[in-house]
């Protein structure tokens, strides 16, 4: 029943807009987890990004070179080593994972807001 009564509403505002604003209407729509995720690569700190993912995929093999010392260690003082160090990798690869979806997130909601904007401008438009 929601989706219907969005679908209409979508429907409405595409007749009030311009061929042209139409068109970047439909661009702004809902993304799929792999248009999100490359979203994050295309703004203006990709660089970043591509660095984080670097560090995250180190901090990542590492973590499972932990994981293997800890189960090949005899010591106590060696098994705390390794399991510190795998514990401080997690917590790379996790920090590094939630600054992407607040990426992600901060992306979807400029996108909403832009719609927001394109409908503002198409009913002051109509009204005026």
């Amino acid at each position: 029943m929601m989706k219907n009564k969005m679908t209409e509403i979508d429907e409405l505002i595409k007749e009030t807009l311009t061929q042209e604003e139409a068109k970047f209407y439909d661009e702004l729509d809902e993304q799929n987890l792999f248009e999100m995720i490359g979203g994050i690569f295309n703004t203006k700190h990709r660089w970043i990004i591509i660095l984080m993912n670097i560090v995250m995929l180190i901090a990542f093999v590492f973590l499972v070179y932990s994981v293997v010392q800890f189960f090949n260690a005899e010591t106590t003082n060696e098994l705390i080593k390794w399991s510190t160090a795998g514990f401080v990798c997690m917590m790379f690869v996790s920090m590094i994972k939630i600054f992407s979806w607040m990426q992600m997130d901060k992306n979807a909601l400029l996108r909403e807001i832009k719609r927001l904007e394109l409908q503002v401008s198409s009913l002051a438009g109509k009204v005026s």
